[in-house]
């Protein structure tokens, strides 16, 4: 049988086969610095933030969608997640659903060392949760600008998938402003989808950057689907996170729309005189809500809320608070090609509405 140097085979590159005794580091690699610079950028991300990244250990209530399936019926609901330290002074930024119920926690520290957490507050809205440790020298991740996103860039996601502490998996950013209904049915909007793989014990770490600064808060992935993450933008976790450590939840007002960010045309921006050249497109209305009351339509494109000009979603949120409720208010819409103003007043917020 010949062998390989005798076939004299070509690739699709249209270069010979190289002789089996040809060192590999002298074979001609066109994508050799490509390559290497993007394995550069993820490991220089991965160094950057992984002292901040942390395992979360649960042990939580018993309830009886807990000990459906489980054998003994009274072993304890036991489960993980991951984290991440996001100030100095030990809070750590993490999903609602990942310390829901929850009775005892641990933080398991990069270095292994463990400490006791306490819950600062959850969001369910949004599916993000706080919680406090008292370590020395932690190490704070740095945040970054959702709202800056590229579609396409690269996406980098650390956690501990199945207790398999500080795995990275690298993708890219796959969309923007997605909403996401969560499996208790709520529904997250403002959403970054990824390719990033994600695993069960990834809810609540971070999405980064080629720089290793935070972009999201990785919290869902299609279990039937390949390549479909979702994480939660950055600087709604940054505006929920600094609610919880204030108050300990978040309270807001409520209209009764989900909504995807959507860009409107230059010649609407200018013929309208808007000061945003984005806004949210109308996904669905709830019924009985200040939405449907106020006569919202679907596919409308929310462009103001009492005279203040929303790009997306992040805008819209920060004006709900809790000082709208129950206060007429204005809330501005494109409608095929007419701007319209229509009164509305927000309602009090309640648990898995939005």
């Amino acid at each position: 049988m010949k062998d390989v140097q005798d076939l004299g085979l070509r690739f699709a590159s249209g270069t010979e086969t190289p002789p089996v005794d040809t060192p590999a580091s002298s074979i001609p690699d066109a994508d050799g610095p490509l390559l290497d610079a993007y394995s550069k950028a993820v490991t220089g991300a991965v160094e950057r933030i992984a002292t901040s990244v942390v395992h979360i250990q649960v042990e939580g209530e018993v309830t009886e969608e807990t000990r459906r399936g489980r054998r003994p019926s009274d072993e304890p609901d036991r489960r993980g997640g991951s984290g991440f330290i996001f100030t100095p002074d030990g809070f750590v930024l993490t999903n609602a659903h990942v310390v829901e119920r929850a009775k005892r926690m641990q933080v398991v520290l990069p270095d292994g060392h463990r400490v006791v957490a306490t819950p600062v507050g959850e969001d369910p809205a949004t599916d993000l949760a706080v919680v406090r440790i008292d370590a020395p020298q932690l190490s704070a991740a740095m945040l970054g600008d959702s709202s800056s996103l590229k579609v396409g860039q690269i996406a980098i996601a650390i956690g501990s998938p199945f207790g398999y502490q500080t795995s990275v998996t690298a993708g890219v950013v796959s969309a923007l402003g997605r909403s996401l209904r969560t499996r208790s049915g709520r529904l997250v909007d403002d959403v970054i989808q990824t390719d990033a793989p994600l695993n069960p014990g990834n809810s609540g770490g971070p999405l980064v950057d080629s720089k290793g600064v935070v972009i999201g808060v990785n919290t869902a992935m299609i279990g039937a689907a390949q390549g479909i993450c979702f994480a939660i933008g950055v600087n709604t976790a940054v505006f929920v996170a600094s609610r919880l450590i204030r108050d300990g939840r978040v309270t807001r007002s409520y209209i009764g729309v989900a909504g995807q960010n959507t860009p409107i045309s230059r010649r609407f921006v200018r013929f309208h005189q808007l000061e945003r050249e984005s806004g949210i497109r109308v996904v669905s209305i709830e019924p009985n809500s200040p939405a449907k009351r106020a006569g919202l339509e679907e596919a409308d494109i929310v462009v103001a809320f009492d005279g203040i000009a929303v790009g997306g979603i992040d805008d819209l949120h920060r004006l709900l608070t809790d000082t709208r409720v129950g206060n007429p208010s204005e809330i501005t819409v494109l409608r095929r090609t007419e701007k319209l103003t229509l009164p509305i007043v927000p309602e009090a917020y309640t648990a898995g509405e939005w």
